[in-house]
């Protein structure tokens, strides 16, 4: 499991795992609209994830305490 962000142009979403299932992710994502954050919990494919991390789409996170989150 991990926090991702996720390509963005000027902002600063990200994406954490929540669970692994057998065929995929659970996701919550956290994206920053016009100064609130809109938190969505989603599926997402294993092949789907492993498709966005080889493009770059989405990038893990070292240290997931230091994102800055918009309160």
């Amino acid at each position: 499991m991990g926090t991702y962000t996720l390509k963005s142009i000027g902002k600063n979403d990200y994406m954490t795992v929540v669970r692994e299932l057998e065929d995929g992710y659970v996701v919550r994502i956290v994206r920053d609209e016009d100064g609130y954050d809109d938190v969505t919990t989603d599926y997402i494919s294993k092949s789907l994830f492993d498709s966005c991390v080889r493009t770059g789409y989405i990038t893990k996170v070292a240290e997931p305490e230091k994102i800055a989150v918009n309160q």
